[in-house]
């Protein structure tokens, strides 16, 4: 499973962990929120829907976060914007910690989220651009994989602290916590290089005349369309699932927060499992049909989990399929949008096509919160969830397939490998 891991070179190992090590704490801040929401709600006398809000001002944000940092590594540096957005987010969370009430809250949330989506935006474009390309699935898969450890490590937190303090403390030190992130930012800074061989940042040609923009021009606009569809698919499904999922576990299935911790245990280690599987399909059967076969199983999975009448027994192992098919879309992400783009606007294509979905999801969780004043949460979450994957579905049937295609990182073109590993004529269009 990991003998690419064996085959790559210096450089991209360590870009490869700095990569991994960026997003595994991005997902550790950003997971805080979920699992500490009922918490919060009691201690700032929020109902569901003020408290969806906050979790989808966070998408908004992020959303705009990663569109301008994705523009903006395109033009000063993979490694300098997320060295940038690191630190953004880490001090934003650790600010969390001394909200006095949910506006305060959701200001500052509002504020991470910026860091949060221009982490992913840079960090996905950097490791696309420094690996091979007959390793790059794998290794962006591998990448996305470090949301469950950082989601793992955000339960291991909370749950100790749990233990330890009662239940205002523990949320507080949790987010405070959420600073340490920012230390990584002296090991991203020396251990690795930006991806341009001319070691310029220069604007290009491409980029002078499209700026934000240039992912719209005609060649181009097809291909963004129906990627911001595929990403508001993916994260809608998601964060409809796992921002409520806790609530949903303690309020209506009755757990408490280590039980709580047992079943998100289960799922975390499942949703890990799923990126590793992804990663291996991803360079065998192709970005198009990986994702397809994920996003059908999340409906099936979600639907059985979240309206069948099940034991707590059943609900512990069904958590296993249900992590584990929600890893397989967002591990495919970073392959296929990097392989959209030419180098020139490659940055600001996939911080648009994966951010904007956030924008779009952020009505997601609101929505859950929104329905469930009049249904079960459980029904709620799974009405939301099997829309969104459908979204998927959709999204991926109208996209190119993308395995193979190598990144020309100098001069701004994207080029098609074949059979025999050489490169063929330059693509004018990602949906040639």
């Amino acid at each position: 499973m990991f003998r690419w891991y064996r085959e790559i070179n210096p450089p991209e190992r360590r870009t490869f962990w700095s990569c991994f090590g960026g997003w595994g704490l991005d997902a550790m801040d950003v997971q805080m929120f979920s699992i500490a929401l009922p918490a919060l709600i009691v201690a700032f006398g929020m109902d569901n829907s003020e408290a969806g809000a906050i979790g989808s001002v966070t998408l908004v944000t992020s959303a705009l976060g990663g569109w301008v940092a994705g523009a903006l590594s395109d033009r000063y540096g993979r490694v300098r914007i997320l060295q940038v957005t690191i630190v953004w987010f880490s001090v934003c969370t650790f600010v969390c910690a001394f909200a006095q009430n949910g506006t305060q809250l959701f200001v500052l949330r509002a504020l991470q989220g910026f860091g949060f989506g221009g982490e992913w935006a840079a960090g996905a474009v950097l490791m696309a651009e420094t690996i091979r390309p007959e390793h790059r699935g794998k290794v962006l898969a591998t990448v996305q994989s470090a949301w469950a450890v950082g989601w793992g490590g955000a339960v291991l937190i909370y749950a100790m602290l749990g233990w330890w303090l009662p239940g205002e403390p523990a949320w507080r030190v949790m987010f405070g916590v959420g600073l340490l992130p920012a230390l990584f930012v002296v090991y991203v800074r020396r251990a690795i290089p930006e991806t341009r061989a001319r070691g310029s940042f220069a604007p290009t040609p491409n980029q002078r005349a499209g700026g934000l923009f240039g992912i719209f021009s005609p060649g181009m606009r097809r291909v963004t369309l129906v990627g911001a569809l595929l990403g508001v698919g993916a994260h809608g499904g998601y964060y409809a699932l796992m921002t409520w999922l806790p609530t949903f576990l303690k309020t209506e299935r009755q757990l408490s927060v280590l039980s709580t911790g047992g079943y998100l245990a289960v799922i975390i280690v499942a949703f890990w499992c799923g990126c590793m599987v992804s990663a291996q399909l991803l360079d065998r059967i192709g970005r198009r049909k990986n994702i397809l076969l994920f996003a059908v199983c999340c409906v099936a999975t979600g639907i059985v989990y979240l309206f069948l009448p099940l034991t707590d027994g059943q609900m512990l192992v069904l958590g296993f399929p249900l992590g584990f098919f929600a890893a397989g879309i967002p591990a495919s992400l970073g392959a296929l949008f990097n392989e959209l783009y030419p180098a020139g606007i490659r940055g600001t294509g996939v911080g648009f096509c994966y951010n904007f979905g956030r924008i779009a999801s952020a009505g997601f969780p609101w929505l859950v919160g929104h329905m469930s004043e009049s249904m079960p949460l459980g029904r709620a979450i799974g009405i939301d969830a099997a829309l969104a994957y459908s979204l998927v579905i959709v999204a991926v049937c109208l996209l190119p397939e993308t395995k193979g295609r190598r990144l020309d990182v100098d001069s701004g073109r994207a080029v098609n490998v074949d059979a025999t590993g050489y490169l063929n004529a330059p693509l004018r269009c990602a949906c040639a």
